[in-house]
Formats: C-alpha cells, structure tokens, sequence
C-alpha cells in the first residue's frame, strides 16, 4: 500500500513543481525581432544597478537585452520589468540625472551622450549607441514594446511640482523605504532618512521630491508626500512634526499640510523660499456631495403659450359650465316650487323712500 502512494504522489509533484514554475518558462519576450530596418541578436542582460531591497520593492522582474544591426551600425537595447507603471516610473527617475534632455519619441523619455530611456507603461527601455538610429526607428521599437506594456496610468503626484526654475533631472518618485532612502541620497539630503518610518509607505503613502534653483548655484529642495485620504494625511502629520523638531540637524523645515498632501521644503534657505515653493505646488482639491441632484431646465417657449392657452380655455369652459349649472338648477326650482325655495316674500325686503302712502308688496316683482 505503501509502494502504492509512493508511484501516484510522485507524479502529482512532478506536475506541481512544473505548474509552479511555468510562467517562468511561459514569459513571452517582448523586445521585438525586428524592428524597421534592423534585426535583433539576443544577448545576456547587462546586471542592474538596483540593489536587492530596491528591485524587491519595485517588483522587479528578470529582464531582456538584445543587440539590433542595420548594416555595419549595431545599437544595444536593455528591456526592465517592474510590477507596474508606478514602480516603472520609479526606477526610471531614479536613472535620471542633471543635463538630460527631453526627445520627442517619448513622452518620459531622456537621453544623455549616447544613451536614452524610455518609460513605457510597466517597462523600462534603455538604448545605447543612439545616435546610430533614427528617431522614427525608435519610435517603432517603443511601440513593439508598448503592445505588451501596462496601460495603467502614471501617478498624479508627478504633476503636483513646480514648473518654475525647476532643475531638470532632479524628481525622484519613491512609493516604498528603499527608493525614499536613494532619492535622498541623489539629491544630497541623506540627513533626512530618519523621515522614512514616519512617512508612513506601509499605509500608501507615496513621495516625489525635486531640486530647485533660488539662485546663481544655489539649490532647495521640496518633499510632497499624498496620501489615501486626508485622514491618513493629518495621522502622519502628528507624526513628523515631532521627529523634525527632535532632530537638531533638520531644524528649520516644517511641514505642511493640504487634503492629502504634505509638504515639505527641506531645510529652507528662508522662510520666502519655502512658501514661494508651497504657493507654486499644481495641487487643488475637489469636495464632492454624494447625494441625488437633477438639474433645472426650462421648457420652450412654444410649449409655455400653448400651456397658457390650454389653461385660460380650461378655466373658461369650468366657469361658463358651473355657471349654466347654478343658473339652470335656480331656474327649474323657481318654475317647480314658485316662491318656495328662492325669493321667498317673507324673506325678502325692499327699501322705500316714503314718497307715496301704497306699501311696495315684493311679490309684485315676480
């Protein structure tokens, strides 16, 4: 009986194990064979820079890498996955640096030297020697890539800093401790790390900061951190205000909150600055009453005098019909019973100015 259970539960294992690790094996490629005028060699992925916590985090997934050829030009593609756009958008500002430029293949793209990245929906693309393609080529590649990506949209809190002497390639968007901790650091304000347990990601909280210049040289820096609701917001208030005042080496920055949103200028050059930077924040909010509402609109103008004539004949009619009514019912009860229900002489009395001596009978009038 034994030998039995043993020969059935092998085989069940065996199919487990294999069931267990079939999306590893079933995970479809997505950079393209081809792509316009060049044709891919797959190559081994160049190792990641993301630390263990960091690709943890962001959900990182094994990733592509493939050499394209066009002739004699070659250019090297590196595909990363992440969970989805929200953690693709955090790695991809945390590869951002000061003097990239904006392209127009993208809308979150950026190029340096030789190298640009893409941002497309849960996936990081990264093309080097890009001066050998044609921008149209590669906006066919990211269009390949864009067939298997994620349409989820990208988080809000990107829209919500100032435009106005921003430094570009300094935002930093981090939903977890571990991005949180490296933005600090790529911005110069690793003294503000012991911020990271009172910001509360275990409770959805999520973080954008960027560089700003208040003058020749001279940078600031802003932290807003949104929240679920305003609830969570005011929570996690109570809870930073006390660690920035306890913390001689944070002293001077405050904190601020708007609905779900908390700002934070990191250390101040001066309190001008820092409202001048909360004043600029893109960040409104909308109260909404969930209640039942209809909406007033008036009738045509055609439909309002038809009404009124329809009225005014309606009111007529009732009037001429009760007034032939009572006429008619007064009329047959005086034929019927003469001086009996209407107009009865003793009822009735006439006033007399006295110039003869005959006394009016009433009975005389009917």
């Amino acid at each position: 009986m034994k030998a039995t259970f043993r020969i059935l539960c092998f085989p069940t294992f065996a199919a487990i194990s294999f069931f267990a690790h079939l999306p590893a094996f079933a995970q479809q490629p997505v950079l393209p064979a081809k792509f316009g005028p060049w044709t891919a060699s797959p190559t081994a992925p160049a190792a990641t820079s993301l630390s263990q916590p960091l690709r943890q985090e962001l959900g990182a997934q094994p990733g592509e890498a493939a050499d394209y050829s066009n002739g004699n030009k070659t250019v090297h593609a590196v595909l990363e996955r992440f969970k989805d756009p929200s953690t693709a958008y955090s790695a991809y500002t945390g590869q951002l640096q000061v003097g990239m430029q904006p392209t127009d293949v993208r809308p979150y793209s950026a190029v340096t030297g030789d190298q640009m990245i893409l941002l497309i929906g849960n996936f990081l693309l990264r093309v080097d020697q890009v001066r050998s393609v044609s921008a149209a080529d590669l906006r066919t590649l990211a269009l390949a890539v864009q067939g298997h990506a994620d349409p989820a949209p990208l988080p809000p809190i990107r829209n919500y800093l100032p435009e106005e002497r921003l430094i570009q390639g300094t935002q930093r968007y981090a939903l977890g401790p571990a991005a949180f901790q490296r933005a600090l650091g790529d911005l110069d304000q690793a003294k503000f790390a012991p911020l990271t347990q009172d910001l509360g990601f275990s409770s959805g909280a999520e973080a954008m900061l960027a560089s700003y210049l208040i003058s020749p040289g001279k940078r600031q820096s802003l932290l807003l951190v949104e929240y679920p609701t305003p609830q969570l917001a005011e929570q996690h208030l109570r809870h930073i205000q006390p660690a920035l005042s306890a913390n001689p080496a944070l002293s001077g920055t405050t904190v601020e909150r708007k609905a779900s949103l908390l700002s934070l200028v990191l250390s101040p050059a001066n309190d001008r600055v820092a409202t001048q930077l909360r004043n600029e924040i893109n960040y409104e909010t909308q109260v909404t009453w969930n209640e039942p509402s209809h909406t007033l609109t008036d009738p045509p103008w055609l439909l309002v005098v038809k009404n009124l004539f329809i009225g005014t004949f309606a009111f007529c009619g009732l009037a001429i019909a009760l007034g032939i009514a009572f006429g008619g019912v007064r009329v047959i009860t005086k034929r019927l019973l003469p001086g009996k229900v209407f107009d009865r002489p003793e009822d009735m009395e006439v006033l007399q100015l006295g110039l003869s001596g005959k006394r009016i009978d009433p009975r005389d009038f009917y």
